[in-house]
């Protein structure tokens, strides 16, 4: 096993600890996750180099050959997947199937290797090596997922306004280029044009290990993949408080800058009640408000402590549970300064009249936190961009009554609608205008809909409309009337200019109940969505622009 053998199992064990770097010292969200999985493909190249080099038999030479560029294959389609998610791009489920169709066609190619059109061996070996017709196939393919990937993000710091969303993007985009370079400068030093027959080794196991440690700086300096939820950000840090938002687990999921001088505390943490308050508060004060906290998770309970470490602050801390159908998902803990007030208390206690309008000014306080509460619950079940309900709502509101139905033998409808066509009104239109169209097609939805019918955004251009109490005959004609008020609708795009567009609707209604407690009201509702799925899928292929009603195969018991 000669020295270039070692480079590669030095390229392979630095990824390694830089992975168990990542995975020990951040806080795993779902893009963690998928950058992980993107590392591990980065460690199996390298890995697969040192391998080849290690073993005299040409059979294992030959495999990990084949096992290096399959990686490769899997690794340009997880650059590729790890960049839309990245960017927030969304696609639907046969542009999913067309990405790796290319993939899968190359895949057969590598392993199967025929007539050595891929690879084949010098000296009867496999660790120098000759490429065929095939292999270049191959990295043409590879390459047009590299420049497919680079567009995105491109077009991604162009389009997009948010700051966040840009320095995320041009970190990993610098890091990706540098693989790109050491890859491409592989492929013509090593391969399409070698100098005096001599390799040079471990270019792009190199390109690799620079591209990641690049990125793990980039995660651990400038936390460019901590993208957890914060569509209320600006609202809260545009309040006059401190306002610490916790979940059912007591993890810390949002706090905003005004917090910073009293609380050592930050996103992902485990939080403990007894942190927040100073070590100097008294035990009469501190004692029932612990264990009001403790005791008590669905009652509000506050206290007013004294920071001296910060000139003396008095605050008043109020700890309020975020109830979401009257389940407990979180708390949100306010802090307000009360040091102005106290000190105004102090020096004008003959004064009445301004004491009244502090106290005044309080209760406004206090209700613009009640009214800010209620506009965060509000946010955790609807859909930022159409106002209606969003798909987890839904979720649990009809699991809820799917029992109660199943007890009562009450009849409910589904409506799963689909706008037709919707991806070129965003290619033609642009994607104002598609949103536009979004919130003007709920608006008429919503025109028809009883007060106790339920509209949720379920993904993309999709939408369900729940109708509890609803018979399918009486589903089907408000279905018609949506449908029908929907195609009559004229959109203004601009100068004079509109836009018309019609959806589909997939129909599911169930009036009877078999008596079965074995099945689940999950398992019912999974089957009820799969069958409107089916017939909303079924009005899309008979033309579109119409209603297509089923019944489940088995009825929902």
């Amino acid at each position: 096993m000669g020295t270039m053998a070692w480079i590669d199992l030095s390229v392979f064990l630095l990824l390694f600890t830089l992975f168990v770097y990542v995975f020990a010292t951040v806080t795993i969200t779902s893009l963690h996750k998928v950058y992980l999985a993107f590392h591990f493909a980065m460690m199996l190249w390298p890995f697969c180099q040192f391998a080849i080099k290690a073993t005299a038999n040409t059979e294992l030479q030959l495999f990990y050959v084949k096992l290096a560029f399959v990686d490769a294959v899997l690794l340009a389609i997880g650059w590729l997947f790890f960049t839309l998610f990245l960017t927030g791009q969304t696609l639907i489920r046969r542009i999913h199937i067309s990405i790796i169709i290319p993939a899968l066609l190359i895949i057969p190619i590598i392993i199967i290797n025929p007539n050595a059109m891929f690879v084949l061996p010098v000296e009867g070996g496999y660790v120098e090596r000759d490429y065929g017709t095939l292999f270049w196939f191959t990295m043409i393919i590879l390459l047009g997922y590299v420049i497919v990937s680079l567009f995105i993000m491109l077009q991604a710091l162009i389009r997009d306004n948010s700051t966040r969303i840009k320095n995320q993007v041009k970190q990993v985009l610098i890091g990706m280029l540098v693989m790109t370079a050491f890859v491409l400068s592989d492929l013509l030093l090593n391969v399409a044009f070698p100098q005096n027959q001599t390799v040079i080794q471990g270019l792009t196991s190199f390109g690799i290990l620079f591209s990641a440690i690049f990125f793990v700086i980039a995660i651990h300096r400038n936390k460019v993949f901590d993208i957890v939820t914060i569509a209320h950000q600006d609202i809260i840090d545009t309040i006059d408080l401190g306002i610490l938002v916790i979940d059912d687990n007591e993890i810390i999921i949002e706090i905003n800058q005004l917090l910073s001088p009293y609380l050592n505390l930050h996103v992902g943490d485990q939080f403990d009640i007894e942190d927040i308050l100073p070590q100097e508060t008294q035990a009469d004060m501190a004692e029932p408000f612990i264990q009001a906290y403790q005791e008590h998770p669905l009652e509000r309970t506050e206290i007013e402590v004294v920071y001296h470490a910060i000139k003396d602050s008095h605050v008043h801390i109020q700890v309020s549970p975020i109830l979401v159908e009257g389940s407990m998902v979180g708390r949100i803990i306010t802090f307000q300064d009360m040091s102005e007030l106290r000190s105004l208390i102090e020096e004008t206690k003959l004064q009445n009249e301004i004491l009244r309008n502090r106290n005044d000014s309080l209760i406004t306080i206090q209700q613009e936190l009640s009214r800010t509460n209620l506009k965060l619950e509000q946010m955790a079940v609807t859909d930022s961009l159409t106002g209606c309900y969003n798909r987890h709502y839904l979720m649990q509101q009809l699991e809820q009554d799917i029992n109660q139905n199943l007890q009562d033998q009450i009849p409910f409808s589904i409506l799963l609608l689909d706008i037709d066509h919707f991806k070129s009104v965003n290619d033609n239109y642009g994607h104002l205008v598609g949103d536009d169209v979004l919130c003007r097609t709920v608006g008429i939805i919503q025109h028809y809909l009883r007060q106790d019918d339920i509209l949720a955004r379920y993904g993309g251009e999709e939408f369900i409309v729940y109708l509890p109490d609803t018979e399918q005959s009486e589903a089907e004609i408000l279905a018609e009337r949506i449908k029908s008020a929907v195609e009559m609708n004229t959109i203004n795009i601009s100068k004079g200019a509109s836009l018309s567009i019609t959806i589909s609707i997939g129909l599911q209604s169930n009036r009877t109940f078999a008596s079965d407690p074995s099945m689940h009201s999950e398992t019912a509702l999974n089957e009820m969505f799969q069958a409107v799925d089916e017939a909303l899928y079924q009005a899309k292929r008979e033309g579109r622009n119409r209603i297509v009603s089923t019944r489940l195969t088995h009825p929902i018991t």
